[in-house]
C-alpha cells in the first residue's frame, strides 16, 4: 500500500502544480468520455433525477444530468489542486460568511462545541479548509473509511492540510469526550446526507420526493454535549469559487423534540438542491433501501 500510495501521491501532486485554468481544460476534456462512453453511474443518476423531479420533462432531466457531470469533472480537478494549493489561494476560493457571529454566540452562551450540518453539495472537500479560518478552535470533520487504502490515505492528507482533524465515524463520541478535556473550543462538520446502514436507520422524513432516512448523529451528539448547531449553506459563486454561509439552527438543541433538527437539516439541504440541482452528488445510491424494507427488517428482527 505504501508504494501504491507514494506513486499515486507523486502523480497527483505533479498534476496539481498546473494552474486551475489548465486543470479546467482537463475537466472539459474528461466530460465527454465520462458522460458518453464510460457512462459512469449514469443509470443511477438518471433514476435519481427522474424520481426526485417527476415534474420535469426528459429534456430538463438531461440538462441537469449534463450539468452535474460537468460539475463532477470540475470537482475532480479541484480536489487534485488541493495537493499543492496555497493557504492564501484557498482562502480566496473558499470563503466563509458568518464566522464572527458564530464566535460571538459561542462566547455569549458559553459553548465549548459547535457542530455543523453539511451535505455532499458543491465542493465539500473545500469546506475542510474551514480549520484555517478558525485557528483558535480545534477544527475537524467526521469521515467514512474509504476501503481503497491508498485513496483513504490521500483524502486524509488533503482534509488535514489546513489543520483539521478527520475523525472516523465510529470513533466520533469517544473523540468528542477527549476533546471536552482540552482548553480549545471545538468545531466539527458532519456530512449527514449519506444512506445509513439498515441497522442504523432510526428516523424517516420526506426528502426529494422519497421517504428518506438520515444519520441522526449530529442531533444526538449535539444534545448530549449541548453544542451550538449550524447549517453551512455552500454555494458555487463561479467556477472554482465557493461560499459557505453559517445559518444558526439552535444554540439549545435539548429544547427540540427528537429528530426535529434532522428534519430541519433535510429541508434546508433539499431547498438548495431544488434551486441548483447540478451540485449535489447524484451518483450515490441514496434510496437503495426503502422504508418498507426497513419496516420488514425491523419486524423480522423482533419476530424471528
Amino acid at each position: 500500500m505504501n508504494f501504491a500510495y507514494r506513486i499515486l501521491f507523486a502523480f497527483l501532486y505533479l498534476l496539481s502544480l498546473l494552474p486551475l485554468r489548465l486543470l479546467y481544460v482537463v475537466s472539459d476534456i474528461l466530460f465527454f468520455p465520462l458522460f458518453h462512453w464510460i457512462k459512469y453511474r449514469r443509470k443511477v443518476v438518471e433514476k435519481n433525477l427522474t424520481e426526485c423531479f417527476p415534474e420535469k420533462s426528459p429534456s430538463e432531466i438531461l440538462k441537469i444530468e449534463k450539468d452535474f457531470y460537468h460539475f463532477l469533472c470540475d470537482y475532480v480537478v479541484e480536489v487534485i489542486k488541493l495537493f499543492s494549493i496555497s493557504h492564501e489561494e484557498m482562502r480566496r476560493r473558499m470563503e466563509f460568511v458568518g464566522l464572527d457571529e458564530v464566535r460571538a454566540n459561542m462566547e455569549r452562551e458559553g459553548k465549548k462545541f459547535c457542530l455543523l450540518y453539511l451535505g455532499h453539495y458543491c465542493n465539500w472537500e473545500y469546506v475542510a479548509s474551514l480549520s484555517g479560518w478558525v485557528s483558535e478552535m480545534h477544527g475537524g470533520q467526521i469521515y467514512h473509511l474509504i476501503y481503497n487504502r491508498a485513496f483513504n490515505e490521500l483524502f486524509l492528507h488533503l482534509r488535514g492540510r489546513f489543520g483539521g482533524e478527520s475523525i472516523l465515524m465510529k470513533d466520533t463520541l469517544r473523540r468528542i469526550i477527549e476533546l471536552k478535556q482540552q482548553p480549545k473550543k471545538v468545531m466539527i462538520g458532519f456530512i449527514s446526507d449519506q444512506a445509513p446502514k439498515i441497522e442504523n436507520m432510526n428516523h424517516w422524513t420526506t426528502f426529494l420526493n422519497h421517504d428518506t432516512s438520515f444519520f441522526i448523529g449530529t442531533e444526538r451528539i449535539g444534545k448530549q454535549i449541548d453544542a451550538a448547531i449550524y447549517y453551512v449553506r455552500v454555494e458555487r459563486i463561479k467556477r472554482g469559487y465557493y461560499r459557505g454561509t453559517f445559518e444558526l439552527m439552535s444554540l439549545h438543541p435539548k429544547e427540540y423534540p427528537d429528530y426535529e433538527l434532522t428534519d430541519m437539516y433535510a429541508r434546508r439541504l433539499e431547498e438548495q438542491i431544488r434551486r441548483e440541482p447540478a451540485y449535489w452528488l447524484w451518483t450515490h445510491k441514496r434510496w437503495k433501501r426503502t422504508k418498507e424494507q426497513w419496516l420488514a427488517w425491523k419486524e423480522n428482527k423482533h419476530n424471528p
